[in-house]
Order: C-alpha cells, then sequence, then structure tokens
C-alpha cells in the first residue's frame, strides 16, 4: 500500500510582507492563553518573530497545538506520519517516536514563533519555526535526533543550509529514520516503484537539456525511461536569479528529493534551488 504524502502549495512572500503578518500575529499576545513575559530567544534575522505561547497538545512528529488553540506545522520538516484518522492509512515507520521526541522538547513549554516564508496553510496552521526559552531551536533539534527530514517548499526555505547541516550529522550517525530502510537515500534504479512518494534520490547527472525555457537534469542515456529532475521555466528563472547556472550539475553527483511522478519514466518537478544540492566541490 502507497503510504499518502503531504501536498506543496507554491506561494511567494516580500519580506515586508511577511514581517506585516508576523506583527499582525504578534498582535494576538494579549489573547487568552498568553505565557508570561519572558527574554525571547535569539532568533536568526531572516525570520521575522511573532508571539509566544505554550504547548499543549502534540499531534505528531511535526504538529503541535499552542494554548490559543491554533495548530502550528513546524515548517521546513517532515517527520514520519501517524494514521489521525485517515482510513486505510498505515503508520509511517517511527511515528510513534518522533511525536515522543517532540513531545519532550515542547509540551507544556513556551515556544516563540518565527516566520520565514508563508505564515499559515490552507488547513489554516501556522508554519513557523520555533524557538524554546532557553535558544533551542526545535526543528534543528528534530532534525539532529533523525526524527525528520528536511522537506522545503518554494515559499517556505529559510534556513535550509541550516537544517540540511542538521539532517546530514544525523545521517551519517545513523540516528533515528536514517536507519531504517523506509527513509534511505534512493538510486535511480529504485525510483520506479516509488511512485507518488516523497523520495531524497542521490545520483549523477548525466546531462542538462534546456527545451523552450524547461530544463531536464537526466540521469541516464534514455530520456523516455530513465529519472529525469525538470524546472518549469519560472523556476529556471528563480535559480537564474539566485546565481545558479543549471549547467552547473552537467556530470555532478548531487541529492535531490522531491515528488515522484510518473512522465517517461520517474520525475520530479523542481520549484525551487533547495531541492537540487551539488555533492561535487
Amino acid at each position: 500500500m502507497r503510504h499518502p504524502w503531504p501536498t506543496c502549495n507554491r506561494w511567494s512572500t516580500r519580506r515586508g510582507a511577511l514581517r506585516l503578518a508576523a506583527g499582525g500575529l504578534a498582535a494576538m499576545a494579549l489573547s487568552p492563553g498568553r505565557t508570561r513575559a519572558a527574554a525571547p530567544p535569539q532568533v536568526p534575522e531572516a525570520l521575522a518573530v511573532g508571539d509566544r505561547r505554550r504547548v499543549t497538545e502534540i499531534v505528531d512528529g511535526d504538529t503541535l497545538i499552542l494554548s490559543d488553540g491554533r495548530e502550528v506545522r513546524l515548517v521546513g520538516l517532515q517527520a514520519p506520519k501517524l494514521p489521525l484518522g485517515r482510513p486505510d492509512f498505515e503508520a509511517w515507520p517511527l511515528a510513534d517516536a518522533a511525536k515522543a521526541e517532540l513531545s519532550r522538547l515542547t509540551l507544556g513549554q513556551a515556544v516563540t514563533l518565527a516566520y520565514g516564508g508563508r505564515p499559515i496553510d490552507r488547513h489554516g496552521r501556522m508554519l513557523a519555526h520555533l524557538y524554546r526559552d532557553d535558544g533551542s531551536w526545535v526543528q534543528g533539534a528534530m532534525l539532529r535526533a533523525g526524527m525528520a527530514r528536511v522537506y522545503t517548499f518554494a515559499d517556505n526555505r529559510t534556513l535550509a543550509a541550516e537544517m540540511y547541516a542538521r539532517e546530514d550529522t544525523a545521517r551519517r550517525d545513523g540516528r533515528g529514520i536514517w536507519d531504517h530502510p523506509f527513509y534511505q537515500v534512493r538510486g535511480t534504479n529504485e525510483l520506479d516503484a516509488l511512485i507518488d512518494t516523497f523520495q531524497v534520490v542521490k545520483a549523477r547527472v548525466r546531462d542538462v537539456a534546456t527545451v523552450d525555457g524547461r530544463v531536464y537534469l537526466n540521469f541516464g542515456p534514455d530520456w523516455r525511461s530513465d529519472f529525469t529532475v525538470t524546472l518549469a521555466p519560472r523556476t529556471a528563472r528563480l535559480f537564474a536569479e539566485e546565481g545558479i547556472d543549471v549547467r552547473r550539475y552537467d556530470d555532478a553527483r548531487v541529492q535531490v528529493r522531491g515528488w515522484l511522478t510518473s512522465y517517461n519514466g520517474p520525475l520530479i518537478e523542481a520549484t525551487h534551488p533547495e531541492q537540487i544540492r551539488k555533492l561535487d566541490s
């Protein structure tokens, strides 16, 4: 049985709009459920600081509920999933362990919300980085423990490098999910059986082609059946705007993550640069 995986919504913000959103959220600080004032933790300048609340419930390894009733999705990562009432949904390996780790880190404690992109998802959940009063970054702790993997979006990719560094350490040490075959980094010969799932793939790009503005990273000799990563024209422009020449991937070893679909073989459509990591120096 295939496991359902969360969908990706694409949305863009300007930093000014982000600060307005965070300011509006911070204005809710006088509402019921606010914790006693404390010195704010040090938050990276790339994030807009929101309000501070106590965690009252843990939903799963990347979702929790605050004392004012709001639900928060820890942005930038994906923890093993629980069924949560979904019929025919099989819990992912280590889902209970991930929930327990998030509970250990946050339950009953005050956390400060901080935003680096879209602040609310289509389900009404806050999309935030969380910082404890002792300065601990909750996302970083979950990734370092091997209880989640990096899962960025085009509209939420702030601190991606910092998150990848913690994931890399956990994977190198075989912690948590990285010691389980369900979450292993895949080779291109494994992908046909994994269509419609989110995967991390490591392989060498055979060649790079551009057709009508769309970029193709081909990983095998036959583009009709071998694994491919593609960039839509607007995504290719985003890469260029950020100083990334897609030709740098030609004959390079890369790690890429994203949804696997089937179109002339397994395919991932990348929506932002952080999905593709060049492993060669």
